[in-house]
């Protein structure tokens, strides 16, 4: 992971120095947001204590919560895409991707994580339940970033205006269309990128294959 952020801002670097632009730098920002609860849910398992304290555990899943949106986060980043640009618009396609991709992987690596923690307490298939809802949870949090314009650490300064926005969207869904358009799609997409991840990590690596 550390390679592919690196490639990441290097190609960032790049851009900056030969288009003399710095329009693209604040994809490291987004980067590093997402890198947050992949850093946390790692921190969770190399320290022992957090894994025996439920408060602990408590603390460090409402953090990553608020923070893992930013892993999908980046994809609607492509919105910035413009064709009349100081670099080709196929560079800065495949530099948003770059960065969404890693963001991803971050924002996968970290719910397999998640779900580690939540296999000791419950079975496998509400753990399963729960992954896909965090998964809508999270998209539905992209919505929160792009279109009203809040940030993970605004739960904790500004706590009732961002309650108030999501408790309107929850009460009148009829008047937020877009919220809950952008949280179903988002979702579904997220859970078919998420489970074709898991589908190849279930794959055996013996040789052989099986019939069709």
């Amino acid at each position: 992971m550390g390679g592919l952020s690196l490639l990441c801002v290097s190609f960032s670097v790049f851009r900056c120095l030969y288009a003399g632009s710095r329009r693209f730098l604040f994809l490291n920002w987004n980067l590093f947001l997402a890198f947050v609860p992949w850093g946390l849910t790692t921190l969770s398992a190399v320290n022992s204590k957090i894994q025996r304290s439920k408060i602990a555990l408590a603390v460090l899943f409402f953090f990553w919560l608020i923070f893992f949106p930013n892993a999908p986060y980046i994809l609607t980043d492509i919105f910035h895409l413009k064709s009349r640009s100081s670099m080709p618009v196929w560079f800065d396609t495949l530099l948003i991707l770059s960065f969404a991709w890693t963001g991803l992987l971050f924002g996968f690596l970290s719910l397999w994580d998640i779900e580690r923690i939540l296999e000791k307490t419950m079975k496998r298939r509400c753990v399963t339940l729960v992954s896909a809802v965090l998964l809508f949870a999270g998209s539905f949090g992209v919505y929160l970033g792009r279109y009203l314009r809040w940030n993970s650490w605004n739960l904790i300064t500004e706590p009732f205006p961002l309650l108030s926005d999501i408790g309107d969207s929850v009460i009148n869904p009829a008047e937020h269309p877009r919220a809950w358009g952008l949280t179903l799609f988002m979702g579904i997409f997220l859970n078919m990128l998420y489970w074709s991840f898991r589908l190849i990590k279930r794959r055996p690596l013996s040789g052989g294959h099986n019939a069709a």
